[in-house]
């Protein structure tokens, strides 16, 4: 194991927990591997965490800017979703995920197995982009953490 795939034990704790799930073998693939479409899925229902307590309505997924599998899922991995706000426009919130993979066989050790970059627009009844509402200042502060952290990591 690469010290770019090595396990760690902790996890960030510049992000939120927005979700933990369990994958079971109804979610394998043909290589006995959690099936990638699975995981996207469950990153997109982590990623909808933050907006959805901002954006006041319907919102959709507008574009997965980037996906990135990093390691496989396995069948009892302990999966923790970890998301933070990177941007904030008119209609629209982008947020990154994070998914790391508590193993069955090495509890207590993390190894990140999915990144992702999402976007979801405010919609209105008719299913148009329509515009947030003012950001309260918690989200306008989880958006400066996050571009700063952005900005150190560059």
């Amino acid at each position: 194991m690469t010290s770019a795939h090595a396990a760690q034990n902790a996890l960030p704790d510049d992000k939120e927990l927005v979700l933990k799930v369990i994958p079971m073998p109804a979610d394998c693939n043909a290589n006995g591997d959690i099936f990638g479409g699975w995981v996207m899925a469950q990153v997109d229902l982590a990623g909808s965490v933050l907006p959805a307590r901002h954006v006041q309505g319907r919102m959709a997924t507008v574009a997965v800017n980037e996906f990135v599998f990093k390691q496989p899922v396995r069948v009892g991995d302990i999966l923790s979703f970890f998301s933070t706000i990177a941007r904030i426009g008119r209609t629209s919130v982008t947020v990154e995920v994070e998914v790391y993979a508590e193993r069955f066989a090495a509890q207590g050790r993390y190894v990140k197995v999915t990144e992702a970059r999402l976007t979801y627009v405010a919609i209105d009844a008719s299913g148009r982009p329509r515009p947030i509402p003012r950001p309260t200042e918690a989200l306008l502060q989880d958006a400066s953490s996050a571009a700063a952290s952005s900005s150190a990591a560059s």
